[in-house]
């Protein structure tokens, strides 16, 4: 069993209360690794060494070109260890090697492109109407960024929030989920093979109360971005407010899936399937909404639950395996509880709807996928995030019916629209109140395109050119010129 410490300017650091937390592979439902159990004093060392970089050390001095080419060979040196680091994330989070594999090839995109907007931060000259001033506007980085992120894709949420942070010119603290930490211990010892100045990355691990909650509080930091519930991203919302600190926040869901009579079936079934059983369902974008047209509703269930009966449960590893563990125990009650809630409600159980036995599942917190149909709008089970492989159908008669249910929630983070009319599919898409809306397609995401939610699903963008501006400050610059004298110096000019 591997002992990690945290990394702090540059250095393999010990806690400093000398404490540890077992980490714990999923599937096999044993600690295979520890991670330091951080606190407040390992927090004030970390944000420090940041604090530094960013005013004393080399990368204060450093241009934009400079900070691009360290993020190329960042990039460069992710893609030659994606293997490992997807290895390691299925071994922390369970989830399966095919997908983190996937993102892993992906990952470098978000460093490259980032690292190409890092020498494109542009101020600008305004045509003041105020006589004899030139005026114009720097944008700056916002200062020491603590990026926090969830366990269910550590290292995804590592590139979308630090990218962007670092070609602003940022440093950042990571703190990532004491569920799934080992990822980000790892990836960020590529940092200092990458020539990355000591500070400019730091990463410190534990529990929120304890160590997640000194990082919002420091006053070294200027801004807090957060991946995770709605619930925790609220406390960090006000929490952060005490001190005034920036705040970015990519929450929860209760996406709607909306299927059409007239939409290709087969498609929409596949895409309907992959948007709540992929991941196990622990996914902030799972639609678990399927919203489908009354006239096709028994018909397009049934095509789903033989379709969910091929899903395969098992070793993540395998590229066989459809459906992976449940990531923490916690999590694992949370989706029985909602399950036996659903019909207590009057949910009508029509695949799974319970815990997994087979005999080839060692871990013990395995689900069953399951959909549930016959859900009314107002039951718990459709209007609660439960983050696990569980659907819910509701049946709706027009796109005004449709609209209705779909934006009858507190969150707004995603949507799915399966139609082949072309006027319908914009008229929806305007329509929905979420941040990502997909056409014909589900769980599609690019380092070109910005992801965010509205409502209760968060407060700004991840990924595109506008992400860059979450980790800008503008500043404004009067020059006079004019070598007169106000005649009134009470007055504004």
């Amino acid at each position: 069993m591997k002992k990690y410490n945290h990394f702090i300017n540059g250095q393999d650091v010990a806690p400093t209360n000398g404490n540890w937390i077992d980490s714990v592979d999923p599937y096999r439902g044993e600690a295979w690794a520890q991670i330091p159990q951080g606190n407040a004093a390992d927090a004030d060392l970390a944000v420090m060494a940041a604090h530094r970089a960013m005013t004393e050390g080399p990368w204060a001095q450093m241009n934009p070109s400079e900070r691009a080419r360290l993020m190329i060979r960042l990039a460069d040196l992710i893609e030659k260890n994606a293997e490992h680091l997807a290895e390691i994330e299925v071994r922390d989070n369970g989830k399966l090697l095919t997908e983190m594999r996937g993102q892993l090839n992906y990952q470098p995109n978000w460093w490259r492109y980032f690292a190409g907007l890092a020498d494109k931060i542009e101020g600008s000259v305004m045509p003041i109407d105020k006589p004899q001033h030139f005026t114009y506007t720097r944008q700056e980085p916002v200062g020491v960024v603590v990026a926090i992120t969830a366990w269910n894709s550590p290292l995804l949420f590592v590139a979308w929030k630090c990218a962007a942070a670092i070609a602003a010119g940022c440093t950042v603290v990571i703190k990532p989920s004491e569920f799934a930490s080992v990822s980000t211990l790892e990836f960020v010892q590529l940092t200092r093979e990458a020539g990355f100045p000591d500070g400019v990355f730091n990463v410190v691990t534990g529990y929120g109360a304890e160590i997640g909650s000194a990082l919002i509080d420091h006053p070294q930091v200027a801004k807090i971005t957060f991946t995770g519930s709605d619930a925790t991203g609220a406390l960090i919302y006000a929490q952060a407010a005490k001190s005034m600190k920036r705040v970015s926040l990519e929450l929860g869901g209760k996406s709607p899936n909306i299927v059409f009579d007239d939409c290709n079936l087969d498609a929409a079934a596949s895409g309907v399937i992959s948007g709540i059983f992929a991941a196990t369902g622990q996914t902030c974008i799972a639609g678990s909404r399927l919203l489908v047209q009354n006239s096709i509703k028994a018909q397009f269930t049934e095509k789903l639950v033989q379709l969910g009966l091929t899903a395969r449960k098992g070793d993540p590893m395998k590229p066989d395996t459809n459906i992976g563990p449940v990531t923490t125990q916690p999590q694992y009650e949370k989706i029985l509880d909602y399950m036996r809630i659903a019909k207590q409600e009057g949910a009508r159980c029509v695949l799974g709807g319970g815990p997994a036995t087979d005999a080839n599942l060692p871990g013990g917190q395995f689900v069953e996928p399951t959909i549930f149909t016959d859900v009314t709008p107002e039951m718990r089970i459709a209007k609660e995030e439960v983050f696990g492989p569980v659907l819910s159908i509701i049946g709706f008669e027009d796109e005004a019916d449709a609209i209705r249910i779909a934006n009858d929630t507190i969150y707004g983070l995603a949507a799915g629209i399966w139609t082949k009319d072309m006027g319908r599919s914009f008229r929806m898409s305007a329509a929905i109140k979420a941040g990502t809306i997909w056409v014909n397609t589900y769980r599609a995401i690019s380092y070109m395109m910005p992801f965010g939610g509205m409502k209760h699903s968060g407060i700004g963008r991840e990924s595109g050119i506008v992400a860059i501006q979450e980790y800008l400050e503008t500043k404004s610059v009067w020059i006079s010129y004019d070598d007169n004298v106000p005649s009134n110096p009470f007055v504004m000019r």
